[in-house]
């Protein structure tokens, strides 16, 4: 099997409709699949790709000391 073909066998699994896609519709099912697994496929070359997810490291020192509330 060909890369294309493996595509399109990927896009074409993919384009049947998630339930929630289903009860919002879709003009064109097989270009959300493609958008889709492109997406997905930059994700998983790159971790950082995706817009939320760089995971912050901080120590306890670097947090924010919590303000008293007023007597």
């Amino acid at each position: 099997m060909s890369h294309d073909q493996s595509d399109q066998d990927r896009i074409s699994s993919r384009a049947h409709l998630l339930p929630e896609e289903a009860a919002a519709g879709s003009d064109d099912p097989q270009a959300q699949a493609d958008a889709i697994l492109a997406e997905s496929d930059l994700r998983e070359a790159d971790r950082d790709a995706a817009p939320d997810t760089v995971l912050e490291h901080r120590t306890s020192a670097e947090t924010v000391n919590p303000v008293e509330p007023p007597d």
